[in-house]
This record gives C-alpha cells, sequence and structure tokens, in this order.
C-alpha cells in the first residue's frame, strides 16, 4: 500500500517498478496481481480503469485510516529510540 499511497493513482507496473526498485529484487505479476486485488478486496485500495488494458490504484480513506493507526501503533514502540541511541 505504501507504493501505492506514494504516487498519483499508478498502474500495476509503476507499483511493480516501485516495489522492485525499495525491495531489490525481481516482483512477480503472478504475485503482484493477485496482492493487489487482496486489499482492493479488503477495501483499502480502489481499483479503476485508465484504459481497457491499463487499471489504477488508489488507497482509499478505509486505507488511510489504517495507515494512521499502523502509524500510531508503532510510535508506541519507536517513541524514544533515536539514531544516537545506537
Amino acid at each position: 500500500m505504501y507504493a501505492i499511497a506514494g504516487q498519483d493513482e499508478p498502474h500495476g507496473l509503476a507499483i511493480k517498478d516501485e516495489l522492485e526498485n525499495y525491495c531489490e529484487i525481481e516482483i512477480h505479476h503472478d504475485r503482484l496481481y493477485p496482492n493487489l486485488d487482496e486489499v482492493v478486496n479488503k477495501g483499502l485500495v480502489e481499483k479503476g480503469e485508465l484504459d481497457k488494458r491499463t487499471n489504477y490504484y488508489a488507497v482509499t480513506a478505509r486505507g488511510q485510516r489504517e495507515f494512521e493507526a499502523r502509524r500510531e501503533w508503532e510510535d508506541q514502540y519507536v517513541d524514544g529510540f533515536s539514531s544516537s541511541d545506537e
């Protein structure tokens, strides 16, 4: 979802490229699209049609709330850490 949120309604290949750059591994279509469909089915991401062959993806309001809840949860555990605590 972060790869989607960081772009303006990206299509599948743009999401794939972003994930490959971040993860430094090849992302196969047979794993990408079922995972995209899963977050769409959960209502976290909206899927729309750009043209007959290309879909776009966008984070929904519910997805945004999930990001915020995740951030609050993470903050509970990382507040107090700083880069000088090594």
